[in-house]
């Protein structure tokens, strides 16, 4: 029995749409790969001749155009060491909230899932105000690396909380079923199961909280300060190598070149600090399932 003509137009017209939106999917996968690969190539051509030992271990000179950027490195992760340790334990106890103990269509949690979204929206500037305002005068901690990291606390817990709260909801809830058939306690079935299987969620949030924190400029301007010396404590002045590429680059003129070779050191920071992040939390998920 021959099919009838519409048929074959039909499923011709549906394969063309299907060729076509895989070829619009893969321009953009292409472009968006390609504007990142011209980024990161141009960064290492400018920036890889500047890197040597010295300049990872030398103080600046010449207002950043001789030396090094020691001081500055130091800083930085003393900067997100604070923003890390205030954040991960509050967005972690927030998202178990939200997740585990509140409903999800409840007043409450709507309410706190909406704030965080805006607050996640907010420019940094108005952090770095904020920052300056409360931080830095009304508790009188002045710029200071401790300013600096709350206040990149504060501009990380949206994006922390969301993504580990999408994390712990992604946890089948046959999981809790069975744990509560077994007679597990909320804090057992919390700990010994879902947090486990919310792990590829909770280090999302980590890492998009810790590229946010060390790629911020604007907020650390108003809260860490400008000095390029190495702090003595969390209370003294520190500059970041996000604020030290904006200096350079814009402020002080002959200073392309280390501008190039920070952004350079920032980027491998940033993949080195995210593939450890990954890495710990992996090995720590495979030991749990061995011991279980």
């Amino acid at each position: 029995m021959a099919s009838h003509p519409q048929t074959y137009s039909r499923s011709a017209v549906s394969v063309l749409f299907d060729t076509l939106a895989t070829c619009v999917a893969w321009s953009i996968a292409a472009l968006v790969s390609g504007i990142f690969v011209w980024i990161l190539a141009d960064i290492v051509i400018a920036g890889l001749p500047s890197i040597s030992w010295s300049f990872l271990t030398e103080t600046p000179r010449n207002a950043g155009r001789d030396g090094g950027i020691f001081p500055i490195i130091i800083s930085t992760l003393l900067i997100l060491f604070v923003a890390m340790l205030v954040s991960v334990p509050l967005g972690l106890g927030t998202a178990i909230l939200l997740s585990e103990l509140t409903r999800a269509e409840s007043t409450f949690g709507m309410l706190v899932r909406r704030s965080l979204d805006v607050l996640a929206g907010v420019p940094s500037i108005v952090f770095g105000l904020f920052g300056n305002a409360f931080f830095c005068i009304y508790l009188g901690l002045g710029f200071s690396i401790l300013s600096g990291g709350l206040t990149l606390s504060c501009m990380v817990l949206p994006i922390l909380i969301r993504a580990t709260e999408e994390g712990f909801r992604s946890v089948p809830n046959e999981y809790r079923m069975g744990a509560a058939a077994l007679g597990l306690s909320r804090t057992a079935t919390l700990v010994q199961l879902l947090l486990p299987a919310a792990v590829p969620g909770i280090v999302v949030g980590l890492v998009l909280g810790i590229g946010r924190a060390l790629a911020e400029t604007a907020a650390l301007i108003f809260t860490s300060g400008y000095v390029d010396r190495v702090p003595g404590s969390l209370f003294d002045s520190g500059r970041s190598l996000s604020v030290h590429i904006f200096d350079l680059s814009m402020n002080v003129a002959g200073g392309d070149r280390y501008a190039y070779a920070s952004a350079l050191v920032l980027i491998a920071m940033l993949i080195v600090i995210n593939a450890s992040a990954s890495w710990t939390a992996n090995r720590w998920l495979r030991k749990r399932i061995v011991v279980t």
